[in-house]
């Protein structure tokens, strides 16, 4: 009961706009905070594998975030039949990133190269790309 207590008086000392992060989004408004929250907790955490364990404190709130984010995307935002590279410049407008922003893909190069159709994404990028963005790694394929 304890920990019950703690984590009672823990929510209610904590700002209104965290507790709004940590609730199921809503509106456009509550997703652009979501994905703001999210992007600051990414440079925190990093972006971990789901399948590894991490240590770090943010990492369950990391995860939420992205499971609550993904929920919206699904159910708000849908992404017509489009060629993976145009998938993939429709996430990076909607998350406001930029070539150089994805280091996990490959050089700012690469990125270009992907983004104007010209190399194809091959499986670690799928992968990495539909962990980063939460979708399911068949939009890229």
């Amino acid at each position: 009961m304890t920990a019950l207590n703690n984590t009672l008086h823990a929510w209610t000392t904590l700002d209104h706009e965290l507790q709004a992060l940590v609730s199921l989004i809503a509106t456009e408004a509550d997703y652009t905070r979501a994905l703001s929250a999210f992007e600051t907790l990414m440079g925190q955490v990093g972006q971990l594998p789901t399948d590894t364990p991490s240590t770090h404190p943010l990492k369950r709130l990391y995860f939420l975030l992205a499971e609550h984010i993904a929920a919206y995307e699904r159910q708000h935002l849908s992404v017509p039949e489009a060629q993976p590279h145009q998938v993939l410049q429709f996430l990076m407008e909607r998350h406001g990133l930029h070539q150089t922003d994805l280091p996990e893909v490959g050089s700012q190069g690469v990125v270009s190269e992907l983004l104007s159709g010209k190399r194809q994404l091959n499986t670690r990028q799928v992968k990495r790309l539909a962990e980063r963005f939460g979708v399911s790694p068949s939009v890229f394929l």
